[in-house]
Order: C-alpha cells, then structure tokens, then sequence
C-alpha cells in the first residue's frame, strides 16, 4: 500500500543550476513527467553570479579551440557538442527573446547585462515543458528500487522515477546551492570521484604583508609566471615572452608551469584577478609536489637593457629627485613605497645618489617580482571544481553512467572544467541538454507509469 502513495515521475532532476534546469526542460520535450529538485529557495543561482552578473554564456571559439580549454577530459565534450553548441544555444536563448553580442575575447553575453534574463528565460522553458519544480528541497541518497525504478530519498519525502539526472554542481560557491552534496550520491552509487581541487581561485603568498602593502592595486598588461621552486632560486631570464598553459598550443619547458599576459590584482592575502586565476589549478596541482613560486614582469614591453636604458634617462633628467618620483613614473601610487622598500634603497636617496648596483636592483624588481605561494583559497571559495564523477563510468553519448541504469550525469559534478569566457556554462548547458534528452527517451522506452 504505501508504494501506491510514492509520488511517482519518468525523470527526477536533482539540480536547477544551468545543467539542471536545461536537462529538466529537455526531458519535459521529449514528453517525459519531469520533478526538478532544488535544495536552495530559488533555481539559477550561480547562473546568476557569472560574469560578474552579467552571464557569460558562452565563447566565439571554434569547436578544436573550444575543446582544448578543458585540458585532457575536453575531448569527452565532443559528442555533447556535435549535437548541442554555441549555434543551438544562442538559438534557443533568442527564442526566449534573449539577444546575445560579442565581447573581447570571444565572450557572449545577454544585450541586457543582465543574468537574470538568462534565469527567466530558463524558467520560462520549464513552465512551457510542465516541470514540476520542489524548491527547499534536499536529496540526501539515490537507491535502485528494482530493476526499473530509481528512489530518491529527501529529508521529507521520498520519489520513485525511471530516471534521475545528478545536476548537483561542484563544491565552490556554496552559498549558490554547489555544496559538494552530488559527489557523495554519486560515491555511494558506486561511482568513483576524481580528486575535488579548487580552479580560477586566488592563490595566497608567503610574503603576505607584501601584498598586503599593495592590497587593491590591479595591474594592466603584466605577465605572471608561476614556476617549480623558491623564489629566490628561479632564475627570471626563463619568463617566457607568449602565453603557456590550458587552452594554448605550445607547452611550457620545466621549471615554468603557465605563464599568462593581462591583468591581476593584490590582495590582503596575495594575488588574484583574471591571469592568476587561469593559472590557478595548474599552481594548485604542482603545489601537490613541490614549492610553486611566481614571479610578476611589471614592465614586459620592455627587455631588461631598454629598461636600464629608459630608468638611466630618467635619472638623469631628474637627478635631483627622490627615489619615489621616479619610481612613480613605472608603478601605481599605492607600490611606490613597498616596492622601494624592496629594492632595498634609502627612501630619501636623490637620483644621483642611487649607485649602478641599486638600478640594477630596480630593473631586477620591475621585470621580476617574486612571490612565494603558500596555497589557494579554499574550494568553496573557487568559482569553479575541479575534479568530480570519472568520465570513464559515463557514456559521452548519452550522459548515462555506465554502472546503474537510468542514473545520469551534467554540469559541473562532471570531471571537467575550464578557464574563464563562457567556457563551464556551455559545458553545462551541452550536457544537461544531451542528459535531459536520453534520460527523457530512456523514461518512456520503458512504458507509462509503473505504479498504475
């Protein structure tokens, strides 16, 4: 008697993130009865913290270039991408009325800037497909019930379902409803989970009342290097001159790990901004095995003997100047002091007094500012996880795990990840989109409900 009274649905989807609520719509078109479960008190909540708010949704990126930005688990997005990229994507969006643009570096976002259209939009396709969406509602364990039917345990009621979509996120920004909760479903299905690592995450430095000093400063057009080592023993003449790392065609030569040219920022606990988080799973990794240092060329236009050459004739022109009016013709005001006090140099030293070794000194500081990393922030304060359910116990195909039938996976609890530029939410979208198909297709292969 009491099965007869389990609310019963062909697909549950545990997750209204991007994947989720994409996998939950899809599902509902292929004419499944779809039950979305949300632990959080509303659906899109990360959607609507990307891009600064503005939503990134996705990269002008051709499909080769597009793939490399996920490292070595990029090509198991081949198949999901063949049948649902950035054309369908931008296509169903603007079906919804969203238009897109372009941005520097490829990015697409909304006309309006604004995420929460994305969220509206999204929410308006579960409506159109009849998905039934139970807000405030944790999912606490996943079990095969019999050979065709999957429970799904809340801390309230229980669901039956052909099918169930794990969209349940990373374990970062958990105050979005990513709290890591999918990964141990998953362990307990039997699923193996690829070591969990924070990715486009600040990284914290030894000399922390250095950055400190500097707190608040962004930098424009520098180039950071992380490197294998203490940074006082890397030799700065191996800083290479083009970009290494995830998503570029060459790879750097030992001790460099990646190398990125933009911007970044200091904080109170060390370095951050767009370069230093790209780079930041890779110095995460090595970390693993080894002290990891970085070394900043504030001047990279400039070699270091047209530096010399540029820093010697602005001594000579203002040889009657402190130290700090020259220096404050390379560097923002707030670094002047910390970076003189770095140099070494008597803050109160005229240019002509300042000797050849102390210029040196200058040049030195300029092309090469050494930082020793001590760590990144902690997962929940990365914007993307890295790591998560093996790809190997899912067919890219279908999203299906390979392990129980009618389980299946999307989105970030997946062992992928990206850099920065719209790259995670196509990702999301794609997989939810596939997920949500065969799941759907799979529910209704078997019949009508069950329980009748």
């Amino acid at each position: 008697m009491q099965r007869e009274k389990t609310p019963y649905f062909d697909v549950i989807v545990v997750g209204g993130g991007a994947s989720g609520m994409m996998a939950a719509g899809r599902a509902g078109e292929q004419g499944a009865k779809v039950l979305l479960l949300e632990k959080t008190d509303g659906c899109g909540k990360k959607i609507l913290v990307s891009g600064k708010t503005r939503c990134n949704l996705t990269n002008d990126a051709a499909l080769k270039d597009f793939i490399a930005m996920y490292g070595v688990n990029g090509r198991f997005l081949y198949n999901a991408f063949h049948h649902f990229f950035r054309p369908e994507l931008l296509n169903f969006f603007a079906g919804y009325g969203i238009e897109t643009k372009l941005e520097r570096g490829g990015r697409f976002f909304p006309v309006s800037d604004d995420a929460r259209d994305v969220v509206k939009a999204l929410e308006q396709y579960l409506r159109d497909q009849q998905v039934q969406i139970s807000l405030n509602t944790k999912v606490t364990a996943i079990r095969p019930e019999n050979e065709s039917l999957l429970e799904v345990q809340t801390s309230g009621v229980s669901y039956l379902a052909k099918a169930v979509i794990l969209a349940t996120g990373g374990a970062s920004w958990p105050q979005t409803g990513s709290a890591g909760d999918g990964y141990k479903i998953s362990s307990q299905l039997g699923h193996q989970i690829a070591k969990l690592k924070p990715a486009l995450v600040p990284l914290i430095v030894e000399e922390i009342d250095l950055a400190r000093s500097m707190q608040g400063v962004s930098l424009r057009n520098v180039r950071a290097t992380a490197f294998r080592g203490h940074a006082g023993e890397v030799d700065a003449a191996l800083t290479p001159k083009i970009d290494y790392g995830r998503g570029e065609k060459k790879l750097p030569h030992p001790p460099v790990i990646e190398s990125r040219f933009g911007e970044m920022l200091f904080t109170h606990f060390g370095l951050g901004g767009p370069i230093i988080l790209l780079m930041s799973l890779a110095v995460v990794e090595a970390l693993e095995t080894a002290p990891v240092s970085v070394l900043i060329d504030l001047k990279p236009a400039l070699t270091r003997e047209q530096l010399r050459s540029r820093l010697q004739k602005d001594f000579d022109l203002h040889s009657k100047r402190k130290i700090s009016g020259i220096i404050k013709e390379y560097l923002p005001g707030k670094m002047i002091e910390p970076f003189v006090a770095l140099t070494g140099i008597d803050p109160e030293k005229e240019a002509h007094q300042i000797s050849a070794p102390e210029k040196e000194e200058i040049v030195d500081k300029l092309k090469a500012l050494r930082f020793n990393i001590k760590s990144s922030l902690p997962l929940a304060k990365a914007i993307v996880t890295a790591g998560g359910v093996a790809l190997t116990e899912i067919d890219p195909r279908t999203m299906a795990s390979r392990l129980i039938p009618g389980i299946y996976f999307c989105g970030e609890i997946l062992d992928i990840d990206a850099d920065t530029g719209g790259y995670n939410l196509q990702a999301a979208f794609s997989t939810g989109y596939v997920a949500g198909e065969n799941a759907g297709k799979f529910s209704k292969s078997a019949g009508d409900d069950p329980l009748l």
